[in-house]
């Protein structure tokens, strides 16, 4: 079993070919934080050792023994009146492996349907969702591997599609040194009916990679992912900038120390770091920082926490229940809730 999901893996990094980035694939949905974790810790994270069941969805790896029985119900209040959330159960077969099912939808809101003349003919909704299976497998006593089979619907008024995805993970955990690292191929898969007969669009394919180190003697957590690493050039010049050109020529004048800068930036850009606050086991607070996000997002004259996020948790033995907050622009920012039964505590005979 160890080495066909070895196989699997490797096959799927073998196919991959050009990359694709926010505003180039349909269903971008997939990449949005289900866990107020994750979205506290920067929004991306693959390798982080915690007891949220809904880290799977970052890394299906990730899936471990102790998510046994744990039944996740998360709701995120987005942008404007879109919604989005999460309901995950987990269950593990000793000798077989860790299984998991999930359903994730977002809801953008209702919408005024009118004619050319402005004639309101009534209202309409938009939505998208993806049911989820998980499976992980342990190949060594640190070394586990992942994955996840999503199906997809999404329905814009008159405009429906549906598609298929495959992530593939893995993950390696010492517990003796307080060291987490993960490695995920996400969303590898295509659409089955696009909204358009004869125009299929990709998928928002990802290889994404990271490491979570715990400080021994002090109660802190550091977590570095590196997202995005099918493509280098994450930058854009707006066309409402005065500097922009039409070409996108490289200007040979150009200072050699400028060309450094702009390769930090680029690098930076696929950059999410989190940081937190570990004071024992059943409690933590977190934060965040994602750099391309501000430097996309953000208002020069208002720059206020754009990129920034924050957030805590409580982890008790039947339950936990987790915040958190993430700055998208200075309009508004996201709410995360979650809630995780210990099914296995709750229902436990005295």
């Amino acid at each position: 079993m160890s080495r066909l999901i070895i196989i699997y893996f490797f096959s799927a990094i073998s196919l991959l070919a050009l990359s694709q980035s926010g505003g180039r694939n349909t269903y971008e949905f997939l990449n949005l934080p289900n866990s107020p974790y994750i979205a506290s810790l920067g929004g991306t994270n693959v390798s982080h050792y915690q007891k949220d069941p809904v880290l799977v969805n970052s890394n299906p790896a990730l899936l471990r023994p102790a998510f046994d029985e744990k039944l996740s119900l998360n709701y995120i209040n987005y942008l404007s009146d879109i919604n989005f959330g999460y309901i995950s159960y987990s269950k593990n077969i000793e000798n077989i492996g860790m299984f998991g099912v999930g359903m994730q939808y977002i809801n953008y809101g209702k919408f005024i349907n009118a004619d050319e003349t402005g004639e309101i003919l009534g209202n309409f909704y938009a939505a998208e969702y993806s049911f989820n299976m998980f499976y992980s497998y342990p190949l060594s006593e640190r070394l586990n591997a992942g994955a996840s089979f999503k199906t997809i619907y999404s329905s814009f008024w008159q405009y429906f599609s549906s598609g298929l995805a495959l992530d593939l993970g893995l993950a390696y955990v010492d517990t003796s040194n307080m060291l987490s690292a993960g490695l995920v191929i996400k969303n590898a898969g295509f659409q089955l009916k696009p909204y358009v007969k004869g125009n299929r669009e990709p998928l928002p394919f990802d290889i994404q990679i990271g490491v979570t180190k715990k400080f021994r003697h002090a109660p802190l957590r550091f977590s570095v992912t590196a997202k995005d690493l099918t493509r280098w050039n994450l930058s854009y010049k707006s066309v409402f900038s005065q500097n922009y050109n039409l070409l996108q020529e490289e200007d040979p004048s150009e200072k050699f120390i400028d060309k450094i800068g702009k390769i930090g930036d680029e690098f930076i850009r696929h950059i999410v770091i989190g940081f937190e606050i570990v004071p024992s086991d059943a409690f933590y607070f977190s934060f965040g920082y994602n750099y391309r996000r501000r430097t996309e997002m953000v208002i020069p004259t208002a720059p206020k926490l754009t990129g920034f996020s924050a957030g805590f948790g409580l982890n008790l033995s039947k339950f936990s229940i987790s915040y958190g907050i993430a700055s998208y622009h200075l309009a508004g920012v996201s709410n995360h809730l979650s809630l995780c039964l210990n099914l296995n505590q709750i229902y436990k005979r005295v």
